[in-house]
């Protein structure tokens, strides 16, 4: 529809820069992770998630997909189960968006995929027709059904 055309996909890619660990000491200076983006051979860029922090990554490939400081919900529904609410992700690719009526009413959606593998993780929100839904603009919902927790989860 002319209505997709008007919404471009832009993803965040905010990334923490720095960690608290409770071994550094308190006169010591944190720097931040300078390498935190790679080229991959198939020339996408990946972008890798600080290590002290928890974080959610593909089932399939194992990319990095979302800091859990990102978390907004976890009480979502995808097509395939439960789903979670981020502020921003990570080595995530968007399709165009479009027009669909979901549980909490019509929203202009994209479809969102790792960047590594290709395959759909849920979608991001681009436009909602109801007052009550426009918090969601700009957010991303990934289904569980494609993400594993990485990193200090026990």
């Amino acid at each position: 529809t002319a209505f997709a055309c008007i919404f471009q996909c832009f993803f965040c890619q905010r990334v923490q820069q720095s960690c608290n660990t409770s071994s550094a000491s308190p006169d010591q200076s944190e720097e931040p992770a300078t390498e935190m983006v790679k080229m991959t051979k198939s020339k996408t860029f990946q972008a890798y998630l600080p290590n002290c922090h928890r974080t959610y990554s593909c089932i399939h490939c194992r990319a990095h997909l979302a800091n859990h400081d990102e978390l907004i919900s976890k009480s979502f529904q995808g097509s395939q189960g439960r789903a979670y609410l981020f502020n921003s992700v990570v080595n995530v690719g968007c399709g165009p968006a479009e027009e669909r009526v979901l549980l909490t009413g019509l929203h202009a959606v994209a479809d969102i995929y790792c960047e590594n593998c290709k395959t759909t993780l849920g979608w991001k929100y681009e436009h909602a027709f109801e007052s009550s839904q426009k918090y969601k603009e700009g957010k991303f919902i990934i289904e569980l059904a494609h993400m594993i927790k990485d990193n200090g989860w026990e």
